[in-house]
């Protein structure tokens, strides 16, 4: 049943597309990892500048890119799993004589 539903996925190219999403998804939360720490600081300063308040950090918080980092590395693990799964065949073992394939490739 695996094996018809990884031969409809590949032939049909939802796998393709589902592959394609994934990985701009991985991209788009990459991305995200620099652009979090800016836009909590500039939340921050405009929260502080409305309540007047100098409650909180005031500079980069590293933190804020810490969902974006595992969301990004989850997501591109998926991919790479499922781009592995359907499109990449395992390594057949050659067990015959090597005399046999120079006499074949003749």
């Amino acid at each position: 049943m695996i094996k018809r539903l990884k031969r409809a996925i590949v032939e049909s190219f939802v796998g393709a597309v589902a592959l394609g999403w994934l990985f701009a998804q991985g991209v788009v939360h990459f991305a995200n990892v620099f652009a979090a720490p800016l836009t909590g600081w500039i939340v921050r300063s405009e929260y502080r500048e409305l309540t007047r308040s100098t409650a909180g950090p005031a500079g980069f918080s590293l933190v804020d890119a810490l969902a974006e980092l595992v969301r990004s590395i989850s997501l591109l693990l998926v991919w790479y799993v499922l781009l592995r799964w359907l499109y990449y065949k395992p390594l057949k073992n050659e067990t015959s004589d090597p005399g046999q394939n120079r006499e074949q490739a003749a």
